[in-house]
């Protein structure tokens, strides 16, 4: 993260975002597949893929020869919609489909943070420290009547906590660098450092 100052010297935290660029390396049809969708590459820094994964990435030019459109870590899909009817395979998608002040969506998936209490979990404020109490300051305490003799589902109780998929939506694009491919947004994103980010207008 980092910050910058606007017009009227106001601090904004802002998360410096790598955004792209990202190939197109397939788009499916109603006529052959069933259903419209594209299918883009991001990362093409892998020194090593598949025989088959590299003929799929493979597009022959007017030549008649073969060309490897990257070498790419991670491949995704998404349904196709009027806005990206025309892209073909090849096209590059950079942060040049955004502007500064849109709002955007992100999806990450957040960092995760092991099996942990009712405290932090979910916010509990613990027992009283005194009148006996010991070593019962952070337990759960009650988990509900006696009735029905079991533990309800959804009861909220200690557990596995974080790794989960974020979204995030109606976040602020504060700033542009086109050269660079980056995006300057507004407040935190989900994950760690090098995680990979789902950006939609």
């Amino acid at each position: 993260m980092d910050q910058v100052w606007d017009e009227k010297g106001n601090v904004i935290p802002v998360t410096v975002i790598n955004a792209g660029p990202v190939v197109v390396t397939q788009i499916k049809n109603k006529e052959k597949d069933g259903y419209q969708s594209f299918q883009v590459g991001y990362d093409g820094s892998a020194k090593k893929i598949s025989k088959q994964l590299e003929g799929h990435l493979s597009i022959t030019d007017e030549n008649g020869t073969k060309k490897l459109l990257g070498k790419f870590r991670h491949i995704k899909e998404f349904k196709k919609t009027n806005d990206n009817e025309n892209y073909q395979v090849g096209d590059s998608i950079d942060v040049s489909a955004f502007a500064k002040g849109d709002r955007i969506k992100i999806t990450g998936w957040e960092k995760g943070r092991g099996f942990q209490g009712v405290v932090k979990r979910h916010g509990f404020h613990g027992g009283p420290k005194t009148h006996g109490q010991k070593n019962r300051l952070r337990a759960p305490g009650s988990l509900g009547p006696t009735a029905p003799q079991r533990v309800v589902k959804g009861k909220k109780m200690a557990g596995r906590m974080g790794n989960e998929r974020v979204t995030l939506r109606n976040v602020l694009i504060v700033d542009i660098n086109k050269e660079q491919n980056i995006l300057l947004i507004k407040g935190p994103v989900p994950g760690n450092l090098k995680n990979i980010l789902l950006i939609q207008k």
